[in-house]
């Protein structure tokens, strides 16, 4: 989809359509911004009308169609609800663009007009409010049509009218990375959505080796025997039950001068999770095949900030196995050895996650990296614990878990700090290996990170559990049903921050 920025007046853009968004306390317009204000002068009084008799409230996410007859360019206009004033957010405006995109998607408009409604409101400047309304546009018109047909037309072109001119080159510049924020976050998203037999651990390195061929990233790829030599007992242990070879997935950006320093992302890459012999319900099933997305996160991410030119070094690591039950698959009451010579007791298979993060965070020591942040769909408990808006975040530097929830927030990704009391490591301990893979069904995910902590030594960490927030069963902003994409664009404000 095409995003141009016009100086201009909204009124004389000829789309099939154009937006002005009205906040919910506009009263009787004359607060109303000047963009309103000219479409229901040119409409004879259309919009102050459908105010006055209740049918527009500017209620948030409301969408409200008024056909023009001819009394404009375009031939609809959409007055989309902003909310109240005081609550009106950057991530409102996004939801906002993705609520009205889809409406006018329906009616088969293929170009639309937008006036910059969120630019100075609530601190927002012309380069957020852009970047708002590109992401918000973009992420709100996803949809994955690889194996269908698609239900509606797509839009082809969005025209952002900005009145101020002089404020034009902000907002073209917002909108450019707000474009490359939302095509990361789709990039994860279509990953995501693949089936499993369509997103297998070679599949997954194929995608990353096409990205890094595409955006000259260095590109590094494990398969059994490497990991054999490494040591990396836990996850080859995991990758016993399927007849899909592993593979170690390492992507590597260099944005800095600085060769000492490099950011580690640690991507749990289970293409598909059975459970092993701890098989799980046959019910839902079909959803463990987004038990990859924190790898699909950290690869998208770094697509991004390549894109984004962040001055900093960052390395990807993803760690892609299928966990299925045969003969040779992992039983409970196995033991493993990690790379950091850890000797791991398996109480059960279905908590494998936590094994093949076992040994990527203990190679991503190895290599140095630092700080270290991984994302992973790692526990039903983080789920229930949270629900679906907010992922679970636990780290052994507060420092570091303080700037990913600050990143995630500006990100409009809601990260939520969990506890991990020493307390509780008393759960993972084993009589027979230095550690066990799960503990009892209290506070599953704060013992899921601290198992991992064992594998970071003093390195700044922070661990992300997407496991709630992973998909969506409803359409809500610029969220769509399937896959959210989730942990990309805050890897990349982390990215952005850490470069300074």
């Amino acid at each position: 989809m095409e995003i141009e920025v016009i100086a201009g007046d909204i009124t004389k853009v000829e789309t099939d359509a154009i937006v002005v968004g009205l906040f919910e306390d506009a009263g009787d317009l004359s607060s109303a911004p000047q963009a309103v204000t000219a479409v229901d002068k040119a409409l004879e009084g259309a919009v102050s009308h459908l105010v006055a008799s209740g049918e527009v409230k500017g209620k948030f996410g409301e969408v409200v169609v008024v056909h023009t007859l001819g009394k404009l360019p375009a031939g609809i206009v959409a007055v989309a609800g902003l909310g109240k004033r005081h609550d009106f957010t950057l991530d409102r405006s996004r939801g906002v663009a993705g609520e009205y995109c889809r409406a006018l998607r329906r009616l088969n408009c293929r170009s639309i007009g937008s006036a910059v409604c969120s630019a100075g409101v609530g601190g927002i400047g012309p380069e957020e409010a852009g970047r708002a309304l590109a992401e918000g546009s973009l992420l709100g018109l996803y949809s994955f049509t690889r194996y269908r047909k698609p239900d509606y037309g797509e839009v082809e072109r969005v025209l952002v009218v900005e009145r101020q001119g002089g404020a034009v080159p902000a907002v073209r510049r917002g909108c450019v990375k707000g474009r490359i924020m939302a095509e990361a976050a789709i990039l994860a998203r279509d990953m995501v959505n693949e089936p499993a037999n369509g997103m297998t651990p070679t599949r997954m390195a194929d995608t990353a080796a096409g990205i890094a061929r595409k955006l000259g990233l260095q590109f590094q790829v494990f398969g059994p025997e490497e990991m054999e030599d490494m040591g990396m007992g836990a996850l080859l242990g995991v990758a016993r039950g399927s007849a899909e070879s592993p593979r170690l997935l390492v992507l590597g950006y260099r944005g800095s001068e600085d060769s000492d320093g490099c950011v580690g992302l640690v991507g749990k890459g289970v293409t598909f999770d059975s459970g092993g012999i701890s098989i799980k319900p046959s019910e839902g099933m079909g959803e463990m095949k987004d038990d990859m997305a924190g790898g699909a996160a950290v690869i998208a991410a770094l697509s991004g900030i390549a894109q984004l030119e962040c001055k900093v070094n960052v390395t990807a690591i993803v760690p892609a196995a299928e966990n299925l039950p045969s003969g040779s698959a992992l039983k409970p009451g196995d033991i493993v050895k990690a790379m950091n010579g850890k000797t791991i007791e398996v109480i059960s298979t279905d908590a494998e996650g936590r094994l093949l993060l076992a040994d990527a965070l203990s190679y991503a020591v190895k290599q140095g990296l630092s700080p270290l942040v991984d994302v992973a769909t790692l526990t039903g408990a983080c789920r229930i614990a949270l629900g679906p808006l907010y992922s679970g975040t636990f780290g052994n530097n507060q420092e570091l878990v303080g700037r990913v929830i600050e990143c995630a927030d500006r990100a409009g990704e809601r990260f939520w700090q969990m506890p991990m009391p020493d307390e509780y490591k008393e759960q993972n301990k084993s009589e027979i290996a230095d550690i066990k893979n799960t503990g009892n069904r209290y506070g599953g995910a704060i013992t899921a990170a601290l198992f991992l902590s064992e594998f970071v030594d003093s390195t700044p960490w922070a661990h992300i559990d997407i496991a709630g927030t992973v998909s969506s069963n409803k359409e809500s902003g610029y969220t769509v049903k399937g896959a959210t994409g989730v942990g990309t664009r805050a890897l990349m404000e982390l990215g952005l921050s850490l470069a300074g």
